[in-house]
C-alpha cells in the first residue's frame, strides 16, 4: 500500500481528510496492532511518513 491507498483508506473510515501527517501515522500504527496490515506495510508506510517529518507525541 502507498501513502496515496493509505490516505484513501483513512477518508473511507473516517469520512474525512486526514488533518495532519501526524494523523495518519497514528492510523498506521492503530492499523498494524489491529492485523490490518503487514509488517511491510506498516515499515513502508511508517518511512513514508517518517520523510514527511511525522512524529507521535511527546508525553513527558
Amino acid at each position: 500500500m502507498l501513502l496515496e491507498g493509505l490516505i484513501n483508506r483513512f477518508k473511507s473510515e473516517r469520512n474525512r481528510n486526514p488533518s495532519h501527517v501526524n494523523e495518519l501515522l497514528d492510523f498506521v500504527q492503530r492499523s498494524y496492532i489491529y492485523g490490518e496490515l503487514s509488517i511491510k506495510e506498516y515499515k513502508n508506510l511508517y518511512f513514508e511518513l517518517d520523510r514527511k517529518n511525522a512524529v507521535k507525541p511527546s508525553f513527558s
